[in-house]
């Protein structure tokens, strides 16, 4: 059973291993969270290229070496070469980085959940590297069950929490109304488009709090 935890990686360095479609999802997916990310490959996909061309990637175009880890937060094996995973494995683990290769659960020192991802919503589904199929399919479920609207939602239902807050209310009160509001159908008001009453639920879980001490 694995801890499922999220990383805060902007601005950290990262290393992925290989440069085809597989190290190109990754290396979008780490460029989207704000990661440093450097390539090594001896090869260089389309993909990776235009990254690199772009100036959003560092690219070392040779084979893997155990010193490229050094330094690294977080490594990336994503080879079709088993031998080259396992020593990226052995020379991140070494380092101390954490370190997941593709479609090697025995190998990772973490795996990466299907996910979700409506504005700052995340929904993942994990399968501790047994099934990544499954994990997919009920991503696939909660894509067409979850719209935009949880996004938007989530923005606004953020920005009472931080009144109550600064309110000074206790954290108890604050979780009591926020979950009122959720309760009353503020995300079905969005979701409807349905301004009025959105508003009127967010006065309501208000109510009163410039006068909280």
């Amino acid at each position: 059973m694995s801890y499922l935890v999220n990383l805060r990686i902007a601005g950290r360095p990262v290393l992925v291993v290989g440069a085809g479609t597989v190290a190109a999802r990754k290396v979008g997916a780490l460029l989207d969270a704000g990661a440093h990310v450097t390539v090594v490959a001896p090869d260089i996909g389309v993909e990776v290229s235009a990254l690199a061309r772009a100036g959003r990637i560092r690219v070392v175009e040779r084979a893997f070496g155990a010193q490229d880890v050094e330094g690294a937060f977080l490594v990336v094996g994503a080879t079709d070469d088993d031998s080259v995973n396992r020593q990226v494995a052995e020379a991140a683990a070494a380092s101390g980085a954490l370190v997941n290769i593709v479609d090697r659960p025995e190998l990772c020192m973490y795996t990466v959940p299907a996910t979700v991802r409506r504005g700052h919503l995340t929904l993942a589904v994990a399968t501790d590297g047994r099934c990544p199929t499954l994990a997919r399919a009920i991503r696939e479920r909660l894509e067409r069950q979850f719209g935009p609207e949880y996004g938007a939602a989530l923005d606004r239902l953020g920005a009472v929490r931080e009144r109550l807050m600064a309110a000074g209310l206790e954290s108890v009160r604050v979780a009591e109304r926020l979950s009122g509001l959720v309760a009353a159908g503020f995300v079905d008001a969005v979701a409807a488009g349905d301004e009025a009453r959105a508003t009127a639920l967010v006065s309501a879980a208000l109510r009163d709090v410039d006068s909280v001490t």
